[in-house]
């Protein structure tokens, strides 16, 4: 049995979904293009205006009821029970993530942009669909991050979106349709219980240069009033520091508000012309010095009075062919193996989580940017808790109980000078809770409250985010933390993890 006190409540199933670490790859656009998307076509699609094309031309040639049976076919068949089976027990995922487009939501979202009328109808079933792969998704124990990548407008502007002006990425209507089409999500995860879904992404690189922050502060007030509890991913727009700076902003304690907690997305892909004047190997180990923004801020959540965590939404193991002319060619596949090992090594030990750049490419971009090839070889390890047989949970965590005692008192006794009375009572009782915590989300798997029936345990990725979260839970039932509080927190989550040895 887990206690907790002070009335704080164990981490729900919502909470081991939303914050642990997440280790997963991208769908694909599976739910933004329809089969008209091959091998030799890139997806890059911002606004939709291919996807409707594609649409126009099939309903000129086949109607409404071949094309929408075909489109309805190309999304059933997004991820098979095989697929599953592959990302649970091969890969070890426990997160994918999802992009969508406005008309995903169907022909109600449509209205006054290029797909309103017939292209729309054939997009009646889809998000019913989509809301069935969560739930399948979820029984496997894999949650889903919804990312709404398709705006109208988008990057390009098409001519059956345009104004006077040539110009409608700015519209007060585009935002309008986003702003609907967020509020909708985040109804339908609330009131439809949709548990397996870790959080919402609210922007792409366009509309974070284009629409601004009070773009952002319309949304989150949205969502918040709907269900404050679900985070909100933003990307960053290429320029980290500004989004950090946003998302630390908003992510203020005292909460003046329930406001959803923030989690800022970023890209990390090496083909830039820098890149390219550098070696393989070099690239390699520029990847140990990503996220040094994140210094000044991770691990001071109290003393600082905010909190912020960063989940890396694409990454791959490719890089541009001019870097690799910088090394002989047999080297290449160990020299990729060894950049998504360092990848993976430096996601899983700063961020909250990470998805590949796609799950399958068929390849049309490659097999450096294939989920599936690049585990199979070897280039993508899991973290190491999560492939902990399922057998071995039971006994690691009676290791780290019956230490429970020792460990606790180790740390207490060598500040026992160093300390007031009043700071070691609140250390332990932070450090009681980090433990608890820790505990319950590792045994999450194993005692199924996470379904799936799988292996491993897991550990909570966005600690800084969970801090938030349990300062704000304390504050209601009055109490007043501290640092040491938060250091005796730390701790207890550090000691929990190296009793059972992750």
């Amino acid at each position: 049995m887990i206690m907790f006190g002070s009335g704080i409540s164990p981490p729900t199933v919502d909470d081991v979904f939303r914050y642990r670490y997440q280790h997963g790859t991208n769908l694909g656009s599976v739910f933004m293009h329809g089969p008209w998307l091959d091998n030799s076509v890139f997806e890059d699609d911002p606004n939709g205006s291919r996807e409707l094309e594609a649409l126009k031309s099939s309903l000129h040639e086949k109607g409404l009821k071949e094309t929408t049976s075909t489109w309805e076919a190309h999304w059933l068949a997004a991820l098979t029970e095989h697929d599953l089976k592959w990302l649970k027990d091969v890969a070890r995922c426990n997160s994918i993530r999802l992009p969508i487009g406005f008309y995903t939501l169907g022909p109600a979202f449509c209205l006054g942009t290029g797909f309103e009328g017939e292209p729309s109808q054939v997009y009646s079933s889809c998000w019913n669909t989509l809301k069935h792969l969560v739930l399948k998704c979820q029984l496997y124990g894999i949650g889903v991050l919804i990312d709404l990548k398709n705006i109208p407008g988008g990057q390009l502007c098409s001519q059956d979106e345009s104004s006077e002006n040539g110009s409608v990425c700015d519209s007060i209507h585009n935002r309008i349709v986003v702003r609907d089409c967020l509020a909708f999500i985040a109804q339908e995860i609330t009131f439809h219980a949709l548990l397996g879904v870790v959080g919402v992404q609210i922007s792409s690189e366009t509309d974070w240069r284009t629409w601004g922050h009070e773009w952002y502060d319309e949304v989150l007030e949205i969502t918040s009033s709907i269900n404050p509890s679900l985070p909100i991913y933003i990307n960053d727009g290429q320029n980290l520091p500004a989004a950090l700076d946003y998302a630390i902003l908003r992510n203020r304690l005292p909460a003046p508000v329930n406001r959803s907690p923030i989690i800022v997305e970023s890209h990390r892909h090496y083909t830039t012309e820098s890149d390219q004047l550098q070696g393989p190997q070099a690239i390699i180990g520029n990847v140990s010095r990503e996220l040094i923004e994140l210094a000044t801020h991770h691990g001071k959540v109290v003393s600082q009075g905010t909190a912020v965590d960063i989940y890396i939404g694409e990454y791959s193991c490719h890089m541009d062919d001019r870097t690799w002319e910088h090394t002989d060619t047999p080297e290449r596949d160990v020299l990729t193996k060894s950049f998504g090992q360092e990848q993976t090594k430096q996601w899983t030990s700063k961020t909250c989580g990470s998805a590949f750049y796609r799950f399958k490419s068929g390849g049309a971009c490659g097999m450096e940017r294939d989920f599936e090839q690049q585990v199979n070889i070897g280039s993508i390890p899991a973290p190491a808790w999560l492939i902990i047989p399922r057998d071995q949970i039971p006994t690691k965590v009676d290791q780290a109980k019956s230490q429970r005692p020792q460990l606790q008192n180790k740390f207490l006794s060598q500040t026992s000078r160093s300390m007031s009375p009043h700071g070691r009572r609140r250390f332990s009782l932070g450090w009681d809770l980090g433990f608890n915590d820790a505990l319950c989300f590792f045994t999450a798997i194993a005692r199924d409250v996470i379904p799936g029936r799988r292996d491993g345990g897991d550990k909570i990725g966005a600690l800084d985010l969970w801090i938030r979260k349990r300062v704000i839970e304390a504050t209601c039932f009055g109490e007043d933390l501290d640092v040491e509080w938060e250091s005796g927190f730390r701790t207890g989550v550090d000691d929990f993890y190296n009793a059972v040895g992750i």
